[in-house]
């Protein structure tokens, strides 16, 4: 592991032999309620915990993000799922099986003691929150060892494109400083399909990575029955304020 310092970030460079250090820097440095840039499978992300909720509040400070735009949550593992809903239907679980780790994003009924600025009120009243396994193994890692979730939102101002590389963390000039996990470059590229689940009938609200059709055809493996009831539907008459913020939320 070696670290430097830049302007108001300290940049700290994976390698393949001690990455353990690497996660151990990130995890400390979030479990103490500091904001750190980690690599995803699409963008770097600006992660804070979830137990901190002035870390959270930083983050939103850092990006200059409006409060009412929640923030997405990254899991290493599908099982920390119930960490953040009540319920996971087959349905939702065989697609989470299906495309975890991956660029997909479940916006699921969210647990009451989630902090705020995580959760979002959906169009049928129920509090949502929007969660994904990343498929990035440095990720993954950080995400474990700071207790399994973290807050984490593309990296970069509020409305601008976002960062797929460290030194581009670093050059956006965020307004407080932070740690970087430099884990090379990140793929970008086409961001996370999503899938609300909070009703009988999931809806793609987003089709990104993952096609519709496959999708579909997740759903279809479980119950096939007449009428297609558990297939999904891609809601064209989305408002297009929802749409936009969960596309700019979600690494």
């Amino acid at each position: 592991m070696s670290s430097r310092g830049v302007g108001d970030a300290v940049v700290t460079e994976a390698g393949h032999r001690d990455d353990a250090d690497v996660v151990l820097r990130a995890a400390d440095a979030l479990r103490a309620g500091e904001v750190v840039a980690i690599p995803t499978d699409t963008v770097y992300g600006l992660a804070a915990a979830l137990d901190r909720p002035d870390a959270i509040e930083r983050l939103y400070a850092i990006k200059g993000r409006p409060a009412e735009k929640a923030i997405p949550v990254l899991i290493s593992e599908t099982t920390h799922v119930h960490m953040l809903t009540p319920r996971l239907s087959e349905t939702v679980a065989n697609l989470a099986r299906s495309f975890w780790p991956g660029a997909l994003t479940l916006v699921l009924p969210a647990l009451p003691d989630l902090p705020p600025g995580v959760t979002a009120l959906a169009g049928d009243g129920v509090q949502t929150v929007a969660a994904r396994v990343p498929d990035n193994r440095l990720a993954r890692a950080i995400i474990a060892a700071a207790g399994g979730a973290l807050a984490v939102t593309s990296a970069n101002r509020s409305g601008a494109a976002p960062a797929v590389e460290a030194r581009e963390v670093i050059q956006l000039g965020l307004a407080q400083p932070l740690l970087v996990i430099d884990g090379g470059r990140a793929p970008g590229g086409v961001p996370s399909t999503i899938v609300r689940t909070t009703s009988e009938r999931p809806e793609i609200l987003r089709e990104g990575a993952i096609p519709a059709w496959a999708i579909v055809a997740a759903f279809a493996e479980i119950e096939p029955g007449p009428g297609d009831q558990e297939r999904a539907r891609y809601d064209q008459r989305m408002k297009e304020d929802e749409r936009n913020d969960l596309s700019e939320a979600t690494p």
